[in-house]
């Protein structure tokens, strides 16, 4: 339509004309006068809604889906982080569980030795400065760590410290070639000399070349000199193998340590050493050997003269006595009582005389 005057009065007309119907049908409420015309213009184009709804229904679907699928997406996005947070927690929880019950074993092995320590965790691992088998731990010398001090876990003797940070220190393990301990033999207080074999059991060698010595024999540490860089009494390790002495003046023993090198996590480095010597006590308790029941044989004559072997537990073994006992007085009486037993035998021979006589 073109934009002249009488368009524009045309258009103010039926504004006009549209606000009077709007306001007859309000007034009117539901006797409005034009309630008839609404309802025609429904039925004629009610079905046409209808029809034109469901050919726009199926594209505006697809538009709401396309819109929903970034938010959808975003959804699955925030659960797959929280699945994943989930997981790193669980996971987290049972490292924590486990570092508690190393903290709690440390803490007792220290207390049973009077050790005082300083709790650390193993950081790094490597050939760090040189050595093979070395581990960095997160104390250093801010903390009070000291070169040369002893390293131990809730297992036993772990290393000694080399080389320290203001925040950080090396610690040298005990498997390492270059190291060397003095140790005492728990049962007899033999010393000795370990050092480190890599992932071979340590090599002790005894001074004594005529030291009894058993596969299960457990040592700890001699000590050192104003205890560095070993404090006395940490548990090192258990014998697995003996080489026979050969007349030699020392004996070489291997000893498989107690402290898992390649599992190391909380350590503890002692920092003040124990007022006296613990000697043994810090070793754990020797587990209760395991009965092993054995079964004891009887041979006892029989009735009919051959042999009966009786086996079982003590208890029975004297009832089985008690019943053959009885069973041999009973034969007895009835070799008494049986005429053709011993009497005819004897009856035989005098006849025999008899007619010699004759």
């Amino acid at each position: 339509m073109r934009d002249t005057k009488e368009s524009r009065l045309l258009l103010v007309l039926l504004i006009a004309i549209a606000f009077a119907l709007i306001t007859v049908d309000i007034r009117g409420g539901e006797g409005s006068p034009v309630d008839g015309a609404r309802q025609a213009a429904a039925a004629v184009f009610g079905p046409v809604e209808n029809g034109v709804a469901s050919a726009v229904d199926p594209v505006g679907n697809a538009i709401g889906a396309i819109r929903d699928s970034g938010e959808r997406h975003d959804r699955i996005s925030v659960l797959e982080r929280e699945n994943a947070a989930l997981k790193a927690r669980l996971g987290s929880d049972d490292r924590n569980r486990s570092r508690i019950r190393q903290l709690d074993s440390m803490l007792k092995t220290a207390a049973t030795g009077q050790y005082g320590i300083k709790g650390a965790e193993v950081i790094a691992i490597g050939a760090a400065q040189g050595f093979s088998w070395t581990v960095t731990i997160d104390a250093g010398s801010v903390d009070g760590i000291r070169r040369d001090m002893t390293v131990l876990n809730g297992d036993g003797l772990v290393g000694r410290v080399t080389t320290v940070g203001p925040n950080t220190a090396t610690v040298l393990l005990a498997n390492d070639p270059d190291f060397t301990v003095g140790t005492r033999m728990e049962r007899t207080d033999e010393l000795g000399f370990a050092t480190g074999q890599g992932d071979q059991p340590l090599s002790v060698q005894l001074l004594n070349g005529k030291a009894k010595v058993r596969k299960g024999d457990r040592l700890v540490t001699f000590g050192s000199q104003a205890d560095k860089p070993f404090v006395p009494g940490v548990p090192v390790g258990e014998v697995v193998r003996v080489d026979p002495s050969g007349g030699a003046l020392t004996r070489n023993v291997f000893v498989r340590p107690y402290a898992a090198f390649t599992k190391l996590d909380i350590v503890g480095v002692v920092v003040q050493a124990p007022r006296t010597d613990p000697r043994d006590t810090v070793l754990p308790p020797k587990p209760k050997p395991t009965p092993t029941p054995t079964v004891t044989v009887t041979v006892t004559p029989s009735a009919e003269g051959g042999a009966r072997a009786q086996t079982g537990a003590p208890e029975d073994r004297e009832q089985a006595r008690d019943r053959d006992r009885a069973q041999d007085r009973e034969q007895v009486q009835d070799r008494d009582q049986d005429p053709g037993g011993e009497t005819p035998r004897a009856d035989s021979t005098a006849a025999g005389t008899g007619r010699d006589a004759e």
